[in-house]
């Protein structure tokens, strides 16, 4: 058990309390470290710390920055095992995937760098003479990060990245549930020279750490990724100062399988699409509909994949899937599933907590399909975010298309088809700001990570991404 403290203007405090919270590994309850709970005195000494670095920071040209921030990436890297280990033991996904997680986060920090020599303004016509219009993009200032505990290390890595090359200076809260992997990046910063204050690192409460961060009017910017509700709560108390807010919320993705997919691809896809890390992934497969002509052969070969997964010690080279990541989610696997049965599905596999010695602690769940599933039941709306997959067979188009947009969130959409009719009608029909067409999830940096509806605000990655981290000022110039 290591105790971590605040990382706040590149020196380890602790908190002014001195409150502390334990972390706990969903693999056997261990502890597995200690973090201070912040407050407000904490979340403003760490702004303030941001504000004062971000003056000098912002000064530089930003290719200097960015070559700064490569250092920071290639020693994130070398610290590979290290971090992957630590992620594994306090979220329980599998090492294999943390160790991706790592170079994940460090690749996120790479493209944001390689965005340093494309930050572009304008040079307009003006309509009186002798007069340019000059539009600049500008770092907003401060940028407040919080993250949520699925992937804790990659999404402080997809933030740090674009606010530190666009300018700004940041103050990372990660979530309570995964902070310990978030905090040795301060360790790493101050390894490479990243300027004191520049990335700063607190752990506490959202209601309490987190409102005041976001409250607080030296905040220019607040990143956040995480459930719909604690979105919706920051965007309340970032509008006292009409903050720029930018979300990344819940998501119910629908996979559509229509009768003339590829129908292997789309049972490898689906399949990982649902539980990899547990299922507790924000644009993974969360209701599957298949097309009643294919329905039977489909799903013969999806149940045998599922029914064959291994539960385990995520530590172990051949497990498939770890545990979910606290006792909360645990009962609410049990809660979804005991509803289903109530409105009338079936559990084709699974539906509760594995059995053996070795499932005695932690907060294990059976990877569980439900079928016979009608689209008023409560497991197609509400985010099951864990190994529950509901399977509905649809006829044609038009109903399925309707079922999928019948959702409150517009995060991610799967679709598995061989007619590019089929598919061009999709873009223009479905409610979801990011649709994959034969595959799986998986966003890439380039592209541009956007939800609809209660799925968020704002977007991430690639170009238009980037540009929410800066503002744009116009001089109007006459010469």
């Amino acid at each position: 058990m290591k105790d971590y403290k605040l990382f706040i203007n590149g020196e380890w405090v602790e908190s002014t309390t001195g409150e502390r919270d334990t972390i706990y590994s969903p693999i056997d309850e261990s502890g597995v470290g200690t973090t201070a709970m912040g407050v407000e005195a904490d979340a403003n000494l760490a702004l303030k710390a941001a504000e004062a670095a971000q003056k000098e920071w912002k000064k530089w040209p930003a290719r200097k920055r960015a070559d700064l921030l490569r250092k920071f990436a290639a020693e994130i890297r070398a610290n590979r095992d290290r971090l992957g280990e630590l992620l594994t033991r306090e979220q329980g996904k599998l090492l294999s995937l943390a160790k991706f997680e790592v170079d994940v986060t460090a690749s996120f920090i790479e493209y944001a760098c390689d965005g340093a020599r494309a930050i572009e303004g304008d040079i307009l016509q003006s309509d009186n003479e002798d007069e340019h219009i000059w539009i600049h993009k500008i770092p907003r200032g401060v940028v407040v990060a919080i993250t949520a505990w699925n992937f804790p290390l990659a999404l402080a890595g997809r933030k740090i990245g674009p606010a530190l090359v666009a300018g700004n200076a940041i103050v990372v809260k990660p979530t309570q549930e995964t902070p310990l992997a978030t905090l040795e990046l301060g360790d790493i910063a101050n390894k490479v020279g990243l300027p004191k204050g520049l990335l700063n690192i607190v752990t506490g409460s959202g209601r309490v750490l987190g409102e005041a961060l976001v409250a607080n009017p030296i905040t220019k910017m607040v990143t956040m990724t995480g459930s719909t509700p604690a979105g919706q709560s920051i965007f309340k108390t970032a509008a006292q100062n009409l903050t720029h807010v930018q979300l990344e919320l819940g998501g119910k993705a629908p996979s559509i399988v229509f009768a003339d997919a590829d129908i292997d691809q789309a049972v490898e896809a689906t399949f990982h699409s649902r539980w990899d890390n547990c299922g507790q992934v924000c644009t993974c497969n969360e209701r599957m509909y298949v097309h009643e002509d294919i329905y039977d052969v489909f799903m013969e070969k999806f149940l045998a994949k599922t029914k064959a997964l291994k539960v385990g010690n995520p530590m172990d080279a051949d497990v498939d899937m770890g545990p979910k990541v606290n006792a909360n989610e645990l009962k609410n696997m049990e809660h979804l599933v005991a509803k289903s049965i109530e409105e009338g599905a079936t559990i084709a596999t699974g539906g509760k907590r594995p059995e053996g010695a070795q499932f005695e602690k932690g907060h294990w769940f059976e990877p569980t399909v439900i079928t016979n599933v009608a689209q008023e039941m409560t497991i197609v709306h509400e985010e099951a975010f864990g190994p529950i997959l509901p399977v509905i067979k649809f006829k044609d188009f038009d109903q399925v298309v309707a079922w999928a947009n019948d959702c409150e969130y517009g995060l991610a959409a799967m679709v598995f088809t061989k007619d590019m009719q089929k598919i061009l009608r999709l873009n223009s029909e479905l409610e979801f700001g990011e649709i994959y067409v034969n595959r799986g999830h998986g966003e890439q940096h380039q592209g541009f990570h956007n939800g609809y509806k209660l799925s968020g605000s704002g977007g991430e990655d690639g170009k238009y991404g980037f540009e929410q981290y800066m503002e744009k000022k116009t001089f109007y110039v006459k010469f």
